[in-house]
């Protein structure tokens, strides 16, 4: 065979969070008893109304492509919750597309704002694929390394730091993966001033958005001035309306770009399924009943792994504003680096964790827990984490 696959993928490793799920599979498909606090899928079922419509679009025949930018009525919704909920005003016509997962509609977003070269400033901890897809775009990603002892929070001197004339977009993610901070007002006003007057644009992903705490607010930053002109803002149903398999988002921005980014979806997937689209509809016209008990449950989650954590020897954890995970400190557990600790916990106490450092610069000295498990699970496994590290002292 002459040659070698593209030189884009040098230096691309696979999604961590993705590898650590292929993991547990195989283990436990060997018989081995692995309690998964790695993943980031809801555990819940989705709403019935939402499978009813979407199966009876099926038994109709409803299975054929859409619009590229998606089912007109699907458009109308999403355009009518960012308007109630986010502030954010967008015709459904020219500035809303509805893509196969937020993911991809992340990932057409960079390719239609990034040149090669040119480069992106993320704040991290941050998902693993923000850094990926800038590469696959063939722009660097510039890592803002938030600090622990400061709350991970985003500064306008931090982002000055990282900016140069090669600078063409900000990406922000709110509630933040893994992190668990929500961007507060001050914050969110420190990133479009810099926005603003750097002329960048703005990705924002605000998948976790339906996930708070303790009457956080969440702020879209395309809702704050200068910035509606410049923001993608990308969300989804996969976690606020556990529909991880329906693979649903959708990118909401100017019309102009939002042109541009059409272009990218034209011609990778086309449109999105006809049939989980119509569930989309019934998702956000529809009782939201569900969404509230989710929240609710994660809240008593997040209040038994937290303290659970906080009791374990040389761990420690602050309570995440939003989303669905716990970020701990086990620099003090005495079992070397984040991947050393993930590692042993796997081994040791058949946990599965993912170590802070897969999220870049600023996520050593820590791991990731997802509490989108049942309480069961989450008791189990403080225990034998617990008794593990016990073990360990001795």
């Amino acid at each position: 065979m002459k040659g070698r696959v593209a030189r884009r993928f040098a230096g691309i490793e696979r999604s961590a969070t993705v590898a650590l799920l292929d993991l547990v599979q195989s283990l436990r498909a060997e018989g081995v008893q692995v309690l998964d606090l790695g993943g980031g899928e809801p555990d819940f079922d989705t709403a019935d109304h939402i499978s009813a419509v979407a199966t009876e679009a099926l038994r109709d025949g409803f299975t054929h492509y859409t619009a590229s930018r998606g089912l007109p009525e699907l458009r109308a919704a999403i355009a009518e919750k960012l308007a109630e909920e986010n502030g954010i005003g967008v015709d459904p016509a020219t500035e809303v597309i509805v893509t196969p997962s937020a993911k991809h509609a992340l990932f057409v977003s960079v390719m239609a704002v990034l040149d090669p070269l040119d480069e992106l400033i993320v704040p991290t901890p941050s998902w693993v694929s923000y850094t990926s897809m800038a590469h696959l775009a063939g722009a660097r990603p510039v890592a803002a390394e938030l600090r622990a002892d400061d709350g991970f929070r985003i500064t306008r001197d931090l982002l000055e730091r990282h900016v140069s004339d090669r600078t063409k977009a900000i990406l922000v993610n709110t509630p933040n993966n893994p992190t668990g901070r929500v961007l507060s007002r001050h914050e969110a006003e420190a990133v479009a001033e810099f926005a603003v007057e750097h002329d960048l644009f703005v990705i924002a992903d605000e998948i976790y958005e339906k996930i708070r705490y303790d009457g956080h607010e969440h702020i879209s930053l395309a809702s704050m001035p200068g910035c509606a002109e410049r923001t993608l803002t990308v969300n989804g149903f996969s976690k606020g309306y556990a529909m991880t398999g329906w693979r649903l988002g959708y990118v909401a921005g100017p019309a102009e770009v939002i042109g541009e980014v059409l272009k990218v979806h034209e011609h990778t997937v086309g449109c999105t399924s006809s049939f989980v689209q119509r569930g989309g509809v019934a998702a956000l016209t529809g009782p939201q009943d569900a969404v509230e008990e989710m929240a609710r449950e994660y809240a008593a989650r997040r209040a038994l792994i937290v303290d659970g954590l906080n009791a374990l020897p040389g761990v420690r954890c602050a309570a995440p504003e939003g989303a669905f995970y716990a970020f701990a400190d086990i620099r003090e557990a005495g079992l070397g680096s984040a991947a050393d600790f993930s590692r042993w916990a796997l081994e040791e106490a058949g946990v599965a964790l993912t170590p802070g450092s897969a999220f870049g610069p600023g996520g050593e000295g820590h791991v990731r827990l997802s509490f989108a498990t049942s309480r069961t699970v989450i008791e189990q496994a403080l225990e034998r984490m617990d008794a593990a590290l016990r073990r360990a002292a001795r």
